[in-house]
């Protein structure tokens, strides 16, 4: 694996040494349910490449079509889980990511218990979280000029 972190627990989940049962295994992206979970379903979809926050995502195609097809994933699996809830998908920005590996959270709402919705939450120019269709945006690649 490209870019592994050999302390990163999330590397160590792709490189399958721990005991987390994955949801969805692919080429690109591994989910797993999340160890604390804060909503009635509660996953993390990751890269399997090494990249530590949104921060290092840049308005280039791969890391357009990295984020799209983690939310893909997200989306496939709370549709098959939990098809009734309401579905949220986002990301931490630092400093409150609390792993240094990139990762989709997708949650069925409603959270539980309430009180852990602050900790998604966006705090606008000082980060917070970031939904997933927001950061698409800002990382969308500008049309080529011909």
């Amino acid at each position: 694996m490209a870019g592994a972190n050999q302390a990163c627990i999330f590397c160590q989940i792709v490189r399958n040494s721990t005991t987390t049962h994955l949801l969805h295994t692919d080429e690109k992206v591994v989910a797993f349910q999340d160890i604390k979970p804060a909503a009635q379903r509660h996953y993390q979809v990751i890269p399997k490449e090494h990249i530590p926050t949104v921060k290092d995502l840049k308005r280039r195609d791969e890391d357009y079509s990295l984020v799209s097809h983690m939310l893909s994933v997200g989306k496939e699996l709370l549709q098959k889980d939990a098809p009734q809830a309401i579905h949220r998908f986002g990301f931490h920005q630092p400093p409150f990511n609390s792993v240094d590996h990139l990762h989709l959270h997708c949650f069925a709402l409603p959270f539980a218990p309430r009180w852990k919705a602050i900790k998604y939450k966006s705090l606008g120019p000082l980060g917070g979280f970031i939904e997933a269709e927001t950061l698409l945006e800002k990382i969308r690649p500008l049309p080529s000029k011909v």
